[in-house]
């Protein structure tokens, strides 16, 4: 089990103190109302994805490889218990009958026997579709063979569906998304739905009926300024994720080599504190430790998994460029996760206001380095201020001081 802070405190006192329902960070938020009731999602999935590094070379070896990488490095122990195969797995063409059939040079022994092969290491498997004619790289999609493919996911033991929206034929995604669930509820196999239809006709409006999360934006790609681009967009739609449903602002990119340590810091911070599924794109089975060490930050992915569910959010810009950023979102157990982003291109020292955060005046906090996993010595009345070196990012739990607290870490 990883760290846990525990508050114990008059509950009197934290109603008083911490007014989380209240402007300025929470008014947006839907407080977590569970979305698609199907049992699933009620924290944001983790795993492992094929597409960031591998692309359209992904094969059955590299499955079985990363499965058993996840285990052995003990990033599945973390909760990295999905294995997801994205695009280029089927064959061009459907069998005679009309079924997908898996590509036979580059999974011989067919998807069920992978998929077997995953859930015998106690792990889950997803797979790629398309709500379109055909997938983003031209395999057979699914739109209106959704109650076969369901049939097949189902029969091959799938236990996560990524559903993306290439070819389309101009039909609403509205129209196309819903299709699938039903076909995939008509299984009786739960199976994760995770809408991937770019955020084009503003999912995070219609799909928390339809499915366990949605992609809010295009495709990421290995940058900071793709990822910080993805941010904001994501952070428009944060009022609409909850336990069920969480909004999508795609895949992890630490580790692929395009970003510097601090980006990628700020990267898996900020996706953390969003409710992001997290999703590792690089290849686990070579990882540097530098890679290893941010996936694995016990105490960043326990905010992510934090049972309240709210979507952490954007609540300050500062600076002659607004490039100093404060994001902050609550937690379980009366807790703020406070992050502080310098997207500037030099260091410099952030602010965040006990009135950004949602905190009444004069409550005083202390406060956790989740990135340095200590305790801060001091106490913070009105507002904490921190130095940040350019496009890093540092996150801090701040919990209630009170006369009767007791605070450890387990």
């Amino acid at each position: 089990m990883g760290r846990q802070w525990f508050l114990l405190v008059p509950a009197f006192s934290v109603a008083l103190a911490l007014h989380l329902s209240t402007v300025p960070l929470s008014s947006a938020h839907k407080f977590a109302a569970l979305q698609l009731d199907n049992g699933l999602g009620l924290t944001p999935p983790m795993g492992w994805n094929s597409w960031n590094f591998f692309g359209c070379d992904v094969t059955e070896d590299i499955i079985r490889e990363t499965a058993d990488a996840l285990i052995s490095t003990g990033l599945a122990a973390l909760g990295y218990d999905h294995v997801n195969i994205d695009d280029c797995w089927a064959s061009i063409l459907r069998s005679l009958q009309g079924y997908l059939v898996p590509d036979k040079k580059k999974f011989p022994a067919g998807i069920k026997a992978l998929a077997d092969y995953v859930h015998s290491k106690g792990l889950k498997i997803g797979i790629y579709g398309d709500a379109g004619v055909l997938t983003c790289e031209r395999r057979p999609g699914s739109l209106f063979f959704e109650e076969r493919d369901a049939e097949t996911f189902a029969s091959w033991g799938i236990d996560y569906l990524k559903y993306d929206n290439c070819f389309n034929l101009g039909i609403k995604p509205e129209k196309r998304y819903p299709r699938m669930q039903d076909a995939l509820n008509r299984t009786g196999r739960p199976i994760f739905y995770s809408l991937c239809e770019w955020g084009e006709d503003d999912p995070s409006l219609w799909a928390d009926q339809v499915g366990n999360s949605w992609r809010t934006t295009d495709d990421i790609n290995d940058s900071w300024e793709s990822m910080v681009k993805i941010a904001d967009i994501n952070n428009r739609w944060a009022a609409y994720a909850g336990p069920g449903g969480w909004n999508d602002p795609d895949m992890l990119e630490i580790g692929n080599g395009g970003m510097t340590l601090e980006e990628y810091r700020s990267h898996f911070s900020i996706w953390v504190l969003m409710k992001a599924p997290l999703l590792i794109g690089c290849d686990v089975r070579n990882m540097t430790k530098e890679t290893f060490d941010i996936i694995s930050n016990k105490e960043l992915i326990a905010v992510n998994q934090d049972p309240l569910g709210v979507q952490g959010r954007k609540v300050s810009m500062q600076g002659p460029e607004s490039c100093l950023e404060v994001w902050a979102g609550p937690l379980s157990g009366d807790r703020i996760v406070t992050a502080f982003w310098n997207r500037c291109g030099k260091v410099d020292h952030i602010k965040a206001t006990w009135a950004d955060i949602g905190l009444e005046p004069d409550v005083p906090m202390l406060a956790r380095d989740l990135w340095k996993h200590e305790n801060l010595p001091d106490t913070y009345t009105n507002s904490m201020k921190v130095e940040v070196n350019s496009h890093d990012c540092k996150v801090f739990v701040l919990t209630l001081e009170a006369d009767r607290i007791s605070l450890w870490v387990q």
